[in-house]
């Protein structure tokens, strides 16, 4: 009978012993959950032997770029816009010879502006750069322009002309203090032949930012 109390004794202390070595779970989580789910991913993102696994290349495309011409800073403001708006990268398309207010001046018949208006000729505008560094990694494209007579500022034909924009989705934008979007979109498309191109929106000159905030919203880029 001592015999199997003993034992009995034995067993009892045994299972005390193990249940203290237990630590409860809840004691050692901060108090907020959301913290231990991200120690939790954050250890599974950590490789068994981070010496011997090799580095994951970077994925290649699904970026945005906001290219842009701007006569007088107001499509350099909504380009400013859908750059934040999108986290998109930002690229300005500069004439080597840059409009002074004078060519600007198209009520001036022999300003330089009205000059190319006249003769297409003229408008070839060479630009410092026309194509974006790393071109190929950008899927979604927005492209904005004053309206010039109804069409897109022509120093943009120089940017469309030196890219290709295969398996590209290609916004146009344009902005104008009275002008609507007309065919200037249709336009560069055409001239492109290539990309997927979408419908376009014009802005007033000094468009407001939720304005621009809110079109790039019901594009669901």
């Amino acid at each position: 009978m001592k015999k199997l109390f003993a034992i009995i004794v034995c067993l009892a202390m045994a299972l005390t012993l193990a249940a203290c070595g237990d630590t409860p779970t809840e004691n050692i989580e901060p108090a907020d959950n959301s913290g231990a789910e991200n120690a939790a991913e954050s250890a599974e993102d950590v490789p068994e032997n981070p010496e011997e696994t090799p580095a994951e290349a970077p994925a290649e495309g699904g970026k945005t770029l906001v290219v842009y011409y701007s006569a007088t800073n107001n499509t350099e403001a909504v380009a400013g816009c859908i750059a934040e708006a999108t986290g998109a990268d930002i690229f300005e398309l500069i004439p080597t010879e840059p409009y002074t207010s004078a060519d600007l001046d198209w009520t001036d018949r022999d300003s330089r502006v009205s000059r190319e208006h006249d003769d297409e000729s003229m408008r070839a505008v060479e630009l410092e750069n026309a194509v974006p560094d790393n071109w190929e990694s950008y899927d979604t494209v927005f492209i904005g322009y004053p309206i010039w007579w109804g069409v897109a500022a022509w120093p943009v034909n120089g940017f469309i002309s030196a890219n290709d924009f295969t398996g590209k989705t290609v916004i146009p934008f344009c902005t104008s203090s009275s002008s609507g979007l007309g065919e200037s979109g249709e336009l560069l498309e055409e001239a492109a032949g290539t990309g997927n191109w979408l419908e376009g929106q014009r802005f007033r000159s000094g468009a407001h930012e939720d304005d621009v905030k809110d079109w790039v919203a019901s594009l669901e880029l």
